[in-house]
């Protein structure tokens, strides 16, 4: 089932109309979970920071051990290609993902340069400048590189995350804020985690047990070359206790204010409407259509 409306697909070479199928029952990836996936966005004509979620969809593949197929300047074109197809203004998620076909000699293991390859591109509309989450404390955690493909941004990774979601839902918070295996915070289910505290910005540490993301990379950046202090860290859920301000960062909503973590309130302050403005501006930069 779709996340939004009016889909294309790219397979076999060619864009196709609507969610078309892509998987058979008997591909590795449909049977055996190897699948890994990228999302990119295009808001207002601007495709901010393309380019490296196509190469990253590449590292995954390799990290999950089946063989990428497609160059990244070559799937920036193919990007760009589906993405005329929509009238200029229109919210589009750029999903680009890949599969195993074929098992190794043990079934378990993928075959390589066996590999399905597709974009989806699916209208999906920015959440309004006010909308915002809150945070419940999970019984769940984050994996390590020796237990999962924690390096991957991986389909088969996102059970775990569902399950934080559904039981932190289950006691009226919106996401939930997540620990590592050491018992330190990592990110939420869905993003990555930033909070204030006394004008400067902290953020988990990359530690191995969580993606790093692209989002977050360039939010800190930004601050940076802004002139804001920002500590990549190791934060104790104590820590957050004591924030100012908290916000969520991700491809999919960029900025998202964090108004309560368990009963602990937030208002959304300064850094978390800088991190917005910042973001916007910078995209105003980067490649257009």
């Amino acid at each position: 089932m779709a996340t939004g409306t009016n889909l294309r697909t790219y397979f076999n070479g060619q864009w196709h109309e609507g969610d078309i199928p892509v998987m058979r029952a008997g591909d590795h990836g449909s049977w055996l979970g190897t699948t890994v996936f990228d999302g990119a966005r295009m808001v207002n004509g601007l495709i901010p920071d393309v380019e490296a979620h196509c190469a990253r969809v590449n590292r995954s593949a390799r990290a999950l051990m089946i063989t990428p197929t497609v160059e990244t300047a070559k799937m920036v074109e193919i990007v760009r290609e589906g993405l005329s197809l929509y009238p200029r203004g229109t919210p589009v998620y750029i999903r680009p993902m890949y599969w195993a076909l074929d098992g190794g000699p043990l079934g378990v293991d993928p075959q390589p340069d066996a590999t399905g390859f597709c974009i989806c591109l699916e209208e999906i509309p920015m959440a309004p400048p006010d909308a915002s989450t809150t945070l419940g404390y999970t019984s769940f955690h984050r994996p390590v590189m020796s237990d999962a493909v924690v390096n991957a941004k991986a389909g088969c990774l996102y059970p775990n995350n569902a399950r934080m979601i559904l039981e932190v839902r289950a006691r009226g918070f919106g996401n939930a804020l997540v620990a590592d295996a050491l018992g330190n915070v990592a990110e939420s289910a869905t993003a990555n985690v930033f909070m204030a505290r006394d004008g400067e910005l902290f953020t988990p540490v990359a530690n191995g047990t969580f993606l790093a993301g692209i989002t977050r990379a360039r939010h800190i950046a930004n601050f940076r070359a802004d002139g804001v202090t920002v500590h990549e860290t190791v934060l104790t859920f104590e820590d957050f206790k004591q924030a100012d301000e908290v916000f969520l960062t991700g491809n999919m909503s960029k900025v998202t204010p964090v108004t309560a973590i368990e009963d602990r309130q937030y208002q959304t302050g300064p850094l978390t409407r800088r991190a917005r403005e910042l973001y916007w501006d910078w995209a105003a930069t980067d490649t257009t259509l």
